[in-house]
């Protein structure tokens, strides 16, 4: 801290003792150049709301992800406003080393004071430049036990909106650090199932209604391969595994309404669907005749 102020102190101490600490001359010179740096940061500041917008132009014509645009017009908004600052400081007086030196102080102990900050700015770059994923897809952090539909990335945090309407701010130096499973980055999805049956089923019979069900979902897709198959032999019934494709959009819709369908199927061709059962023998308790002393 004793280093920054002491910066400070250089530079005020140039100000003064070129200008103020000299004669009338010197006095006027540094009001004149005053005025210049005034001009400049209005002149200057003018010219930047038209470079902002003729960059704008240029990424949307370019058809650029929004997000990343928004944080790009920052970046450049706020690096010409620092370079006329820093001209404009030039011109009453204040050297450019004393400038830097200040500058590189200060920012040394912003940075200590703000390494998390830091890491999740540095985090929104990264996500916008390699984009794992982009605003409207739905993610899961592994691990983490959150997940998502992606409403926005911003610098510092990305947003999730969850199934049941909660919005979850993640900050995006995790986001970096974690393994994310983005769900709906392809355009198809396989639905997995699993069914009971009871062991005194045909299963062959059974394979043939799963197979009319799941060929008539309207969000089944034919091209895609449909399988039926044995999964294993539980305690209480055979598991039949069905695998068929669908629109990600669609996935969720059509996993219910086929679970539905094959209830409905299964009643129609009396197919049971077994339960756990347990079979609880109460034994009699045996009288022992006791022998008095």
């Amino acid at each position: 801290m004793e280093k920054e102020v002491a910066s400070v102190r250089s530079v005020l101490h140039s100000v003064f003792y070129d200008y103020l600490g000299k004669t009338g001359t010197g006095l006027l010179d540094f009001i004149g150049h005053l005025i210049v740096a005034l001009l400049i940061l209005v002149i200057g500041f003018r010219l930047i709301k038209y470079a902002v917008n003729f960059f704008k132009r240029i990424f949307e014509r370019s058809k650029m992800d929004p997000t990343l645009e928004t944080f790009l017009l920052s970046f450049i908004k706020i690096g010409l406003k620092i370079l006329i600052i820093f001209w404009a400081v030039t011109r009453i007086g204040v050297t450019a080393s004393s400038i830097i030196a200040v500058v590189g102080s200060a920012g040394l102990a912003l940075g200590l004071s703000l390494q998390g900050s830091l890491s999740n700015i540095a985090g929104g770059v990264i996500l916008l430049l390699m984009k794992p994923f982009q605003v409207g897809d739905y993610i899961q952090l592994d691990g983490a036990g959150k997940e998502g539909t992606v409403q926005s990335i911003g610098i510092m945090y990305t947003k999730l909106l969850t199934i049941d309407n909660k919005a979850i701010l993640v900050p995006n130096g995790n986001l970096t650090n974690a393994s994310i499973t983005n769900v709906t980055f392809q355009e198809k999805r396989r639905v997995d199932l699993l069914i009971g049956i009871e062991y005194s089923e045909n299963v062959s019979r059974v394979r043939e209604i799963l197979e009319k069900v799941v060929k008539e979902e309207p969000s089944f897709l034919p091209q895609e391969p449909l399988t039926i198959y044995v999964s294993d032999f539980k305690e209480s019934c055979v598991e039949m595994g069905i695998r068929y494709w669908v629109k990600t959009e669609e996935y969720w819709e059509s996993r219910w309404r086929v679970l539905e369908n094959i209830k409905e199927a299964f009643d129609k061709n009396n197919i049971c669907i077994p339960f756990n059962q347990l079979d609880v023998n109460i034994m009699p308790v045996k009288e022992k005749n006791t022998e008095e002393a």
